[in-house]
């Protein structure tokens, strides 16, 4: 009878996902009664408000390529063993699973300007105080950061979807740049404002602190002149955590963002055990994430249209998974083009994550939920991807035997893929509750 229903359901759905509004998930979505919507803006103040939240997405990422291209000095120069590091590239990751789910609860109640403000208070403080000499300020430094991240992760969707609803296509796809561009910007410049600027690698780590701060001056005066978010009671969702559709939609997410974590935290470290120099892994590590913005814009626009989405889940698994294995063993000569075809499997594994959430769902409260679930389980299992990866390559001296790793995420992924690739929707419903 459930199947039945599911089934309907779903038929029902491509109409509602014509636009890619739909695909963004408003994490104010069960407050009770509706935020207000915001008022008319001026066109000057429309741009100031779209080019802030591009700029909040260009840092959202330089987190983790800035330390990536950096750790082999950071555990020369630190005595750091292999498995501290691994620690290190994972706490992050293990932040924006124990915060995401924080963010709509903070939004709902302070209103999503304000919390993106606690945000970046937080990013810029963490960020900056990584260029301490201290390896403990480092990881809590990498604490505070990565739950700023997780915030501006869950939130930065809805306030697009709300501010510019006659945009959304645009501004996602500058938002989605901007990601991409941060990650590539910090694999490319981080070596380079060591040696010409810093003079140090903890310099270097805490320069990404400035751009955030430049935002974060942007962004104050924005965020104090919003309303202030009217007490509310919400909707709660029933069925979700039973549901097996929802577990395969989650645990996709967290194999797919294992993969990717693996690529942020450990790519440059591997590129220079094959042999390049530092500022050349950066570089490589900068054209991979760069080639993402292509799938990543192009990912959702195919997925809604297709009857369901198994086809298109399975080849760029297989495409991030294979490119992950030329990177590994093929010709070092070859290896810009299984960086670009690592970058074109994992931009659209990310994209079709998220498109996912929202084809599973039947209306935008259950959305939203399931977002909650697969961002803040996912990301606590992604988590031991970079720290697994660490952890073998201690073990064994070398990077080849992540390749087991890598043949094992993506087989999971895969099969959680086919299954969350069905043409259903969750077997969940939202009910008026408490949040």
């Amino acid at each position: 009878m459930n199947q039945t229903v599911r089934q309907s359901a779903a038929t029902k759905g491509p109409e509602a996902l014509r636009g890619l509004d739909s695909q963004l998930v408003d994490a104010e979505v069960d407050s009770v009664p509706q935020p207000r919507p915001p008022e008319p803006k001026s066109r000057a103040a429309r741009i100031v408000l779209g080019a802030s939240l591009v700029l909040i997405a260009f840092n959202l990422r330089s987190l983790f390529s800035s330390l990536s291209v950096l750790l082999p000095e950071v555990m020369h120069e630190t005595g750091m063993s292999t498995t501290g590091a691994s620690l290190l590239t994972t706490l992050p990751v293990l932040c924006l699973g124990l915060f995401a789910p924080l963010a709509p609860s903070l939004a709902q109640r302070h209103g999503a300007e304000r919390t993106l403000l606690g945000a970046l208070v937080l990013l810029v403080l963490g960020t900056g105080l990584r260029a301490f000499d201290s390896v403990p300020v480092l990881f809590a430094a990498t604490f505070v950061a990565g739950g700023a991240i997780a915030i501006g992760n869950v939130l930065l969707p809805g306030v697009v979807k709300r501010d510019f609803p006659d945009r959304v296509a645009l501004m996602t796809g500058l938002y989605t740049m901007a990601l991409c561009a941060g990650s590539a910007a910090a694999a490319g410049l981080t070596l380079p404002i060591e040696h010409l600027v810093t003079g140090s690698w903890r310099g270097a780590l805490g320069a990404w602190a400035v751009p955030a701060l430049i935002v974060l001056l942007i962004w104050t005066p924005q965020a104090l002149a919003s309303r202030r978010q009217e007490g509310h009671r919400g909707f709660r969702v029933v069925g979700l955590w039973r549901d097996r559709l929802a577990w395969q939609v989650t645990l996709f997410m967290g194999l797919q963002s294992a993969l990717a974590y693996c690529i942020f935290g450990w790519l440059a470290p591997i590129l220079r055990e094959r042999g390049f120099d530092a500022v050349t892994a950066g570089f490589i590590v900068s054209v991979s994430v760069m080639t993402q913005v292509v799938t990543c814009l192009a990912v959702p626009s195919i997925a809604v249209r297709l009857k369901n989405q198994r086809g298109i889940n399975v080849a760029l698994v297989v495409a991030g998974v294979v490119a992950l294995l030329g990177i590994l063993f093929a010709p070092t000569s070859t290896v810009l083009f299984w960086a670009v075809l690592q970058g074109i499997g994992q931009g659209g594994l990310i994209a079709a994550a998220m498109t996912l959430i929202v084809l599973r769902s039947p209306d935008s409260h259950v959305a939203a939920h399931l977002s909650g679930m697969a961002q803040g389980v996912g990301y606590v299992l992604a988590a031991f991807g970079p720290l697994f990866v660490g952890l073998i390559r201690g073990w064994t001296g070398s990077f080849s035997e992540t390749a087991f790793l890598f043949v094992a995420l993506g087989l999971g992924a895969a099969i959680m893929r086919v299954g969350a690739g069905r043409a259903l929707h969750v077997d969940a419903r939202a009910i008026p509750g408490d949040a």
